[in-house]
């Protein structure tokens, strides 16, 4: 789900302010409406973000962290050091402790990047890392990897592993996934590396190995609405910081599996006929945006992946797949790619 280098400047809050101002008017005034995943990540949404990822239901993140656990050492011994780590849309880190305490066995001194919408995210990695992991240098970089440029720091005679796990990869259309991953290899050189982590669709059949449909909606739909809180958090984002009226609790969340294209979708739905005001802002004049009963607001896509698409999507964004790590139940993969 949903996206820092201390020696770059933060955006100001002023295009912050226009960028969600422009975001809301765009996707209010669509048909359908919709709004981008990447308004979820202001600070309240970011710590329930977190709060999801510990949930039982949510079986992505322990899956994820019980693959780096096993198979980290593995994946540094693979390759050449002196590594320098680069992390888009990594949040509070949570998982990234692990890889970074497994390359501190193969090389004494590290810089970190993480590069992430949300300040107070970044923040909490930033804290815990320099109090756990003194040899380990954090250049946190304030951006939205998807709209605004980012800058690599690159040690002398360093080879950069750029890290993009958590399945963000899937919170995007697939265009725009291959134009994320286009650009990322762009900025990398011959002898880098990506680890990109996804997750698994699931699996057609009722065998053992696999994930259901039900595992799947369930991760998005916990039993006690942390998920559907979140969900409608950012229309509360949109009532602090641009002075909207929604009344979060008119609005129903929504979890469903698309399987023509292969993606959980996350809804908001109008529980009545209601309208919402948006005041004048940078974005254009005062707004009034009607909703009928049942329509709904389609805040997030998160794309499921067969291993034959993760490789095609590598490979046509230039990248060479040589190792995949996954779970005994094959429900999530990590795949190391290198740079020829």
């Amino acid at each position: 789900m949903p996206p820092t280098v201390e020696s770059l400047e933060a955006p100001s809050i002023v295009a912050t302010d226009q960028a969600v101002a422009a975001e809301a008017r765009r996707g209010l005034t669509s048909t359908p409406k919709s709004l981008a995943p990447w308004l979820f990540y202001d600070a309240a949404g970011s710590r329930l973000f977190e709060q999801i990822t510990a949930l039982p239901e949510y079986y992505l993140t322990r899956t994820e962290r019980a693959i780096f656990a096993i198979h980290a050492d593995e994946i540094f011994r693979s390759l050449d050091a002196p590594l320098t780590l680069v992390e888009l849309g990594a949040g509070t880190a949570s998982k990234t402790g692990i890889l970074l305490d497994a390359l501190a066995r193969h090389q004494p001194e590290i810089l970190y990047q993480p590069i992430d919408i949300s300040p107070s995210a970044l923040d909490e990695a930033r804290a815990q890392f320099e109090r756990d992991l003194p040899n380990v240098t954090v250049h946190p970089c304030i951006a939205n990897y998807v709209t605004q440029p980012i800058a690599i720091e690159r040690p002398q005679r360093s080879k950069v592993l750029a890290l993009y796990i958590g399945s963000n990869i899937g919170n995007f259309e697939p265009a725009d996934a291959r134009a994320i991953l286009t650009r990322l290899r762009d900025q990398l050189s011959a002898g880098d590396a990506l680890l990109l982590g996804a997750d698994l669709a699931p699996s057609p059949t009722s065998s053992s190995s696999g994930k259901s449909v039900t595992m799947l909606l369930a991760a998005y739909n916990d039993s006690n609405g942390v998920t559907a809180t979140f969900n409608r958090n950012l229309l509360t984002r949109l009532n602090h910081e641009l002075g909207a009226n929604f009344c979060p609790e008119r609005f129903a969340h929504r979890a469903l599996w698309n399987p023509t294209h292969s993606r959980i979708e996350m809804h908001l739905a109008s529980i009545v006929p209601q309208c919402v005001q948006i005041p004048a802002n940078s974005a254009g004049p005062a707004l009034t945006v009607h909703f009928a009963a049942d329509e709904t607001i389609h805040t997030e896509n998160s794309y499921k992946f067969t291993p034959a698409a993760l490789t095609a999507l590598l490979v046509d964004t230039g990248f060479t797949p040589t190792q995949t790590y996954t779970d005994p139940q094959n429900i999530f993969d990590v795949t190391l790619a290198h740079i020829k």
